[in-house]
């Protein structure tokens, strides 16, 4: 289906129900049962529910994984391991560009600052988080209220269990729940794939199918320096799926905004994207022609390289989505829809009120200072460090409750691993980086801009960029560490230059966020909850929530799909990946690695290599593990097609597809391409 027979199709199914067959990203308290029992005939155990709950797991850097062995093997993407893969390699030893293979449990490597995370306990804290709010005499007051409350549920439950203990929002303010993790900071590197494998096709062909790529990567959790015994993993199912068989994903979906109002989907439209695009072009133009220079600045930059490349080419999609007039038709109709049923009722209409018209005026102001939030930022590995400490020292004096987000104590954890990590910090690629956000922002921003006197205090921002990276300690995590003990004496002591810098920048870049969080997040916030209410209350709990970086459950069919005039196999398999390959005379990005020609000879060309299904995915599921009815993994997701990046705002089904790695190549691969045979039995149990 070519995209403007898609998006005619989509503009005919205006008035279609709220809730498309295979939509939605299900909470685990909340699972689809009854679309499965009406459209499959299936019906989920809480004894399934549990065991695939166990056995999944988040990796807090971004993205999804399972435990596959019970010896505390996690299958993920390589895609999502590169960060760690990237942190391994040197310029001697190029994990990304040769692959890695552990030969024992002693030549695991260990992953600096990873942490994975099990979704362990659930507990709804809404009429908590309410009841706090619902006290407040104004909008501000009553975020403050709620904030300190999230805090107290927090600190409680982590103090009680020792488990990482965050309060996750759903449905935007509707409901509020306790989500308990058991973490897992010792993680070890098993085996990555080449690069070339991973990725084949390159950028040209990401977001597209059909595929042929092996995006897969194992890693190991330790506890106490021996491998984790898991009690819960997902048996590997070398056959993988029939034809139309169902599925489903166990994952952690970052962010999706089905359920925002018409006047945010606008701003996002209108201001967000716009200028989001327009920054990762120039940040992808700047990532090449550094690359370009040497060896190892390509090697420092490959990482950063493809998250941009990645996260560039999936905004273009949902923007061009969001731009279609027959999605905003749509959007407006289901919007209409829910509206005029509240004002049909008399009780509804008086607890809405005008939470509606709050939220376009929100975003009213939140237009007004978009550029200076925009393009106040610097965004680099040492900027990052740098104000991680100059915030702490601030934020550590206050009461937990009145603290930011990763500074409360149910966070620090988190925070330290990341400071304190001892993963290398490039100086040349930060100089470029903290170079390019200065020169935006001199760009964009007027020349007497607080942001832009502090920043530069009168020079360039390539003298600015030489100046702080050059004089910094802030590449040594020592460093870091002693002046996060210090505290505020030892950060106001301190003429570390990138410290200096963002002392003075982060107090305007904390004005404009509170200015935000006044006028534009208590104000949606406090509206959403009663827009939620209102919601709850017209079509149930019958609609799945937005995705919060949490576990969810979706489902849906292996099936293929139309595309303008012809159809769109199911599956690929190991003949069309050197169908592929030979057809553009192996020139890259379309060349075969090199394990995978020298192996040629002793593979079965007819494997299953990648395929889709109609499940419901969005970023944030790369690396979740495909599930059949039995409860063992049948395949990875590692993307979606490019009819699917619209997903963010609304799920058609018509040729939306989730993308996954085979089981079968999986195995396959491990035994015949890279002489990993021992992985391949741990997975075969």
């Amino acid at each position: 289906m070519s995209t403007r027979v898609f998006w005619s199709v989509l503009a005919m199914g205006v008035l279609m129900p709220i809730l498309a067959a295979d939509e939605g990203m299900w909470t685990f308290h909340n699972p689809p049962k009854k679309a499965l029992k009406d459209k499959y005939g299936v019906e989920l155990t809480q004894e399934w529910l549990d065991h695939v709950r166990l056995s999944s797991v988040r990796f807090n850097s971004g993205g999804s994984g399972s435990f596959v062995s019970a010896d505390g093997l996690v299958l993920t993407n390589h895609h999502v391991a590169l960060d760690s893969i990237h942190k391994l390699s040197t310029d001697d030893r190029n994990l990304l560009a040769d692959g890695f293979v552990a030969k024992t449990r002693a030549e695991e490597l260990k992953v600096p600052d990873l942490e994975l995370n099990v979704l362990v306990g659930m507990e709804d804290v809404t009429a908590r988080v309410h009841g706090a709010a619902a006290k407040a005499a104004n909008a501000e007051d009553a975020e403050k209220a709620r904030k300190a409350e999230i805090s107290a549920i927090e600190k409680d439950a982590r103090e009680k269990g020792g488990l990482r203990s965050n309060v996750v929002t759903l449905y935007q303010g509707g409901e509020y729940w306790l989500y308990q993790y058991k973490q897992f900071t010792d993680v070890r590197l098993v085996f990555a794939v080449d690069e070339q494998a991973a990725f084949f096709g390159g950028d040209p062909d990401n977001f597209t199918y059909p595929r042929w790529c092996f995006d897969y990567a194992l890693v190991r959790a330790y506890e106490n320096d021996a491998p984790y015994k898991a009690a819960h993993f997902l048996k590997f199912d070398g056959a993988g799926p029939k034809e139309d068989e169902l599925v489903f994903v166990s994952g952690h979906p970052g962010r999706t905004e089905r359920l925002m109002t018409m006047a945010q989907l606008a701003y996002r439209r209108d201001q967000s994207y716009p200028r989001t695009l327009e920054l990762q072009k120039r940040l992808c133009d700047m990532l090449h022609a550094y690359s370009r220079e040497s060896a190892s600045a390509a090697l420092e930059a490959q990482d950063q390289v493809r998250t941009m490349e990645n996260s560039l080419k999936a905004n273009t999609g949902a923007y061009e989505g969001l731009m279609s007039p027959a999605l905003f038709d749509r959007k407006i109709a289901l919007e209409n829809d829910l509206r005029s049923r509240i004002a049909a009722d008399a009780k509804l209409k008086a607890d809405v009120g005008d939470a509606f018209e709050q939220i376009e005026r929100a975003q009213a102001v939140a237009t007004s200072i978009a550029d200076r939030m925009s393009y106040s930022r610097i965004r680099s590995a040492l900027a990052t460090h740098a104000q991680n400490l100059v915030r702490y020292a601030d934020e550590i004096e206050k009461p937990n409750g009145e603290r930011l987000a990763p500074f409360r104590d149910s966070s620090l954890d988190s925070l330290k691993l990341g400071l304190f990590s001892a993963a290398p910090v490039h100086r040349g690629l930060e100089e470029r980086m903290i170079r390019f956000a200065l020169e935006v922002a001199k760009e964009k921003l007027p020349p007497e801009d607080p942001f832009l006197i502090a920043a530069l205090n009168g020079k360039s921002p390539a003298e600015v960029a030489a100046a702080v990276v050059a004089g910094t300690k802030l590449t040594d995590a020592a460093e870091r560490q002693r002046l996060f003990e210090g505290k505020r004496a030892a950060i106001e002591a301190s003429d570390d230059p990138m410290i200096v810098m963002m002392r003075k920048i982060d107090a305007i870049t904390r004005q404009l966020e509170k200015r935000t969080e006044d006028e534009v997040t208590a104000v949606v916030t406090a509206a959403q909850a009663k827009i939620a209410a209102a919601r709850f209350a017209v079509y149930g709990r019958d609609v799945a929530p937005d995705a919060t970086f949490t576990l969810r459950l979706s489902f849906g069919t292996a099936s293929g799909y139309e595309e303008d005039t012809t159809l769109v196999p199911w599956k690929t398999t190991l003949y069309g990946l050197f169908d592929r390959a030979l057809s553009f005379s192996n020139r890259e990005p379309f060349n075969l690695s090199k394990p995978f020609a020298a192996a040629a000879k002793d593979l079965d060309l007819s494997t299953p290599v990648n395929y889709v299904s109609t499940c419901d995915i969005i970023g944030g599921n790369s690396g979740s593990p495909t599930i059949n009815v039995k409860g063992d993994l049948v395949g990875l997701i590692f993307d979606g097609n490019i009819q699917s990046l619209p997903n963010n705002f609304i799920y058609a089904n018509a040729a939306d597809r989730a993308v996954h790695v085979h089981t079968a190549a999986i195995l396959h691969s491990l035994e015949k391409v890279y002489g990993a045979g021992h992985i391949a039995a741990e997975l075969r149990g």
